[in-house]
């Protein structure tokens, strides 16, 4: 991707609740990604087979087999955070045409292992071969009635995520916008070379371009004043994934950082002096807080009260060990460099 002065400025972050659903069903096709999540996909996988819920579509539709994800079940989200009400209604909202031009693109990739940019954008017109190119089925269904059939991919997509995704939002969530607060501060710090430089070993920022490394799928996207959205996902590891043909706005999802302790409750241990001096619970907090999180999810992970949660925090933040950051409608706790080296020094 080629950048402008003015690409830079627009370059911004997003959550999407949309996004993390097709990541995850993505993975649970991908046996081999499951490193971080393998308790998750045993268990979800179990859930929705005793469920019977149809998901079909939405099944068909995320195939780790084929280089391109239809971009409308990625759409870009028209907030930072938006919550998965709102963006199944902007789902429903997708023009016919743009769901078949979609559509045809998928065909194109199914028949094509190996793609290219210029060549993708081809089949983005009318096509009587499309229909041909796409398995038998809902999703030639839902080429063949857009309406009907983007109305049967929402009910999949809520159900799924009642069975799936939903339960675990709050950790989920809170990972994601901890990732956001992080990359933020390393942006302000560091510049954009520095935030593009480690957003996942696959990714390299050289002179004005963001280079993307996919096995299958290549060409050069002048992003032209667009700006790149930025979204984390807690189930993409170890891929990263681009969208680049138009008329979507190009956006890069990249695994938050981490998700190796997405399910783990578990914390640093933090040195026995400094649980003395501080007291065993504002040591505890510190230790949770190797990411940024919020009161709420630091009150679960380590026993607290919210209310005791709070007012250690308060305390932390008093001593000047730790910093509320609002993300979206959250508040977040991270350590400060006071913090950092003060577990260092206890540590040697």
């Amino acid at each position: 991707m080629a950048f402008t002065v003015e690409d830079l400025a627009r370059t911004r972050f997003a959550i999407s609740p949309l996004w993390e659903i097709v990541a995850s069903v993505r993975l649970l096709k991908s046996p081999r990604s499951w490193a971080f999540h393998r308790d998750w996909a045993v268990t979800t996988s179990e859930r929705l087979e005793r469920s019977g819920a149809d998901r079909s579509l939405l099944f068909g539709l995320v195939d780790p087999a084929v280089w391109y994800l239809a971009d409308f079940l990625s759409a870009t989200p028209r907030s930072p955070i938006p919550d998965l009400t709102s963006e199944l209604a902007a789902l429903r909202r997708i023009p016919a045409d743009q769901i078949r031009a979609d559509l045809g693109v998928l065909g194109y990739a199914r028949t094509n292992p190996i793609g290219s940019l210029a060549e993708a954008k081809i089949p983005r017109g009318p096509d009587r071969r499309t229909p041909e190119r796409l398995p038998a089925g809902p999703i030639r269904e839902l080429y063949a009635d857009p309406e009907a059939g983007l109305e049967r991919l929402v009910d999949e997509l809520a159900a799924y995520w009642e069975l799936a995704v939903g339960p675990h939002w709050g950790r989920i969530r809170a990972l994601l916008e901890g990732d956001v607060l992080y990359r933020a501060r390393q942006l302000a710090d560091e510049g954009h070379g520095r935030l593009f430089g480690e957003l996942a070993d696959t990714v390299r920022w050289r002179q004005g371009s963001l280079f993307i490394r996919h096995r299958r799928f290549g060409g050069m996207r002048q992003l032209a004043g667009e700006g790149l959205l930025l979204v984390p996902s807690a189930f993409v590891w170890p891929n990263v994934f681009s969208s680049t043909i138009p008329p979507w706005q190009p956006t890069l999802t990249y695994p938050a950082r981490g998700i190796a302790t997405l399910w783990d409750a578990s914390a640093e241990v933090v040195p026995e002096g400094i649980a003395k001096a501080l007291g065993r619970s504002r040591a505890d907090l510190l230790a949770h807080l190797e990411s940024p999180r919020s009161t709420t999810e630091l009150a679960s992970r380590t026993g607290l009260t919210p209310g005791g949660a709070s007012q250690h925090l308060s305390a932390l933040r008093a001593a000047g060990l730790v910093t509320p950051h609002r993300v979206g409608r959250s508040v977040l706790y991270a350590r400060t460099a006071v913090a950092e080296a003060l577990l260092a020094a206890a540590k040697h």
